[in-house]
């Protein structure tokens, strides 16, 4: 789950980790209120949506007067910002945040990630702040430090120390960053976080090391531990399908094909995908029914999968383990009519009670069509669609 920098904001501040002073602002009139409280002469603009890049797409606003927050408010807000991670259609500002201006010496990077190949908490830092850890990853990697945290006792102090050296932190203000890091570590590992990035930190003419942005990101199976961050959850900036699917328990993800998929397992819907693109289609989506679907529950994912109106054709690929492929044909029969679906369906079903899951298909009377294996269904869905 994303949250906006203003509440990550929030919640770095709440253990000690230093930001600047803002409000957010969901007018043009509570931008400018929320500039004259905070009292400073330079004010940034910056919108809130969850995705990075903002300011190259003119979503972040230096103003040096109130007059000119009110004109970059009035400028960004309602505005659809297109960046790297948008994609194409972009995302509407519906919200600012209004920060204090900050004298700005020194621009870092400071991010902490879960490395599968550790299974550890790694904390990366690089004097390259301001510029995509992507890209300096790739063109300069030797300006990139990283500390493996043993989950026992934590980041120590000597490794926040060690990364502070090596990213040219100024000597007097290695203290300053090292409580930083010790308390931006607590927050990833107290929040259940995926990712937390700093980009830029920065250092300060008075002498503070600070957050200049914030993005947090959690682990969405933690979430019912977490009551206080789940209040944070932005619906406006998720897809409407996705929200649907999440109610009954479905990995759903919206892509930009238009063969649906239905598939029981993570790793044979990535699979199915895979197989889609190899026969020249395009999967329209990722959905996971998941190992415990009911027929309730496959009815629905036919819903979600039809409300996107760029789908021409449904791929169901079931394996049945705990799934059984019954049940599966009992929702697709189900759903086919409830929908009265009109676009091609192909359905593989293999595994647990698969004759008696065939049986229910082949004496639904209904338009399906059936695969003998995975291959063999994305090879008829895909001509199938390309009519």
């Amino acid at each position: 789950m994303n949250i906006h920098e203003y509440q990550g904001k929030e919640i770095l501040r709440s253990y000690g980790v230093a930001v600047p002073n803002g409000k957010v602002a969901f007018s043009v009139d509570e931008a400018v209120e929320a500039a004259k409280s905070l009292g400073t002469e330079v004010n940034v603009v910056k919108a809130q949506i969850h995705a990075g890049g903002r300011g190259k797409a003119g979503g972040v606003k230096v103003a040096k007067s109130l007059d000119e927050v009110r004109t970059y408010a009035d400028e960004i807000l309602g505005k659809t910002l297109v960046t790297h991670q948008t994609g194409p259609e972009g995302k509407e500002v519906k919200r600012l945040l209004i920060e204090e201006g900050c004298d700005i010496k020194s621009e870092y990077y400071v991010g902490l990630v879960v490395d599968r190949a550790t299974d550890r908490i790694v904390m990366m830092a690089s004097e390259e702040g301001g510029t995509e850890i992507e890209e300096v990853a790739e063109e300069t990697p030797e300006k990139i430090f990283k500390e493996v945290i043993d989950p026992v006792v934590g980041l120590m102090p000597y490794q926040a120390r060690r990364l502070a050296f090596n990213i040219n932190i100024p000597k007097d203000l290695v203290r300053e960053a090292v409580k930083f890091m010790l308390g931006l570590y607590q927050v990833f590992a107290d929040k259940d976080c995926s990712i937390a990035e700093i980009n830029p930190l920065v250092t300060t003419g008075d002498g503070k090391v600070m957050a200049l942005d914030a993005k947090l990101n959690f682990d969405s199976n933690a979430l019912y531990r977490q009551k206080a961050i789940l209040e944070y959850r932005d619906l406006d900036e998720e897809d409407p399908k996705e929200i649907e699917a999440s109610k009954y328990d479905l990995s759903y993800i919206s892509l930009d094909g238009n063969i649906g998929c239905m598939v029981n397992g993570a790793g044979l819907a990535m699979a199915t995908m895979d197989i889609i693109k190899h026969y020249n289609g395009d999967p329209a989506n990722f959905l996971d029914v998941g190992g415990g679907a009911t027929k309730e529950k496959v009815t629905e994912a036919f819903k979600i999968i039809l409300s996107d109106e760029n789908v021409k054709g449904i791929y169901v690929n079931i394996f049945g383990g705990i799934m059984k492929c019954d049940v599966i044909a009992e929702g697709v029969v189900a759903a086919t009519k409830e929908v009265g679906l009109e676009i091609p369906l192909v359905v593989r079903l293999e595994g647990t009670n698969v004759d008696l899951g065939k049986k229910i298909l082949e004496e639904s009377g209904l338009d399906i069509t059936a695969a003998d294996s995975m291959a063999d269904g994305a090879e008829k869905i895909v001509s199938l669609v390309k009519g």
